[in-house]
């Protein structure tokens, strides 16, 4: 069941047939999108989140769709651990792919996620997942070390870490998760960005780095043999 919304986005909720629980999103699907981005949040955060929603409306003028979700429900948000709790998050994420593939508006599209902060480790974690396959990801002053190293080791879609140039302390643990992947990765230091990505035209850059690396590999994905 979905319902229009502001900024070129509907009102969905995610409701596997096998799980005790509803998430709710908001679904941005441009004429002839060509992947399906997936918003794994911050702890604290949700599908309304200011920056997020900037970068989700920045991709669909890029022709990609974006979903953003609440990843735990109003009740699981009051417990606290569950904010930080990295594997919880990733099988919803997980969820919120698989009943893509199954929505009219995003059956087919190749898939791909966007973690900030902490849902970066959540997104890569559901990366190392081979059910449902993803072809991209980007991370926004994440924290892909979350993910653990054993994860991070099977992670095989490509992926593009953002850290704001000021916010040191992040930008070396996403050197050090590097370290552990074997897939394509690559890291972007932004000059003059915080963590939060509030400076004039960083978010703006993310938006640039992001669209360009799901564009290039949902593109080879699809070109890619089955």
């Amino acid at each position: 069941m979905s319902r229009p919304v502001a900024n070129g986005s509907e009102a969905v909720t995610i409701a596997p047939l096998d799980a005790p629980f509803e998430l709710k999103g908001l679904l941005g699907v441009p004429e002839g999108a060509r992947g399906l981005v997936i918003f794994a949040h911050g702890s604290g955060s949700g599908r309304h989140s200011p920056r997020n929603t900037h970068v989700a409306e920045g991709l669909r003028r890029e022709g990609l769709a974006t979903l953003l979700i609440d990843l735990l429900t109003v009740d699981e948000e009051k417990v606290r651990a569950n904010v930080f709790d990295i594997a919880l998050l990733s099988s919803r994420l997980i969820a919120a792919a698989r009943w893509a593939g199954q929505h009219p508006d995003t059956r087919g599209l190749t898939l791909g996620y966007f973690g900030a902060s902490t849902g970066a480790g959540a997104a890569l974690l559901a990366a190392a997942s081979p059910d449902p396959p993803v072809a991209a990801v980007v991370s926004r002053g994440g924290r892909p070390d979350l993910a653990g190293a054993d994860a991070l080791e099977r992670v095989r879609a490509p992926t593009l870490l953002i850290v704001g140039g000021r916010d040191e302390p992040v930008i070396e643990l996403n050197r050090a998760a590097m370290k552990h992947m074997r897939g394509a990765v690559d890291l972007v230091i932004v000059p003059g960005a915080g963590h939060l990505f509030e400076e004039p035209g960083t978010l703006d850059r993310v938006i640039d780095l992001a669209a360009a690396w799901f564009r290039q590999h949902f593109e080879g994905a699809a070109r890619a043999p089955r």
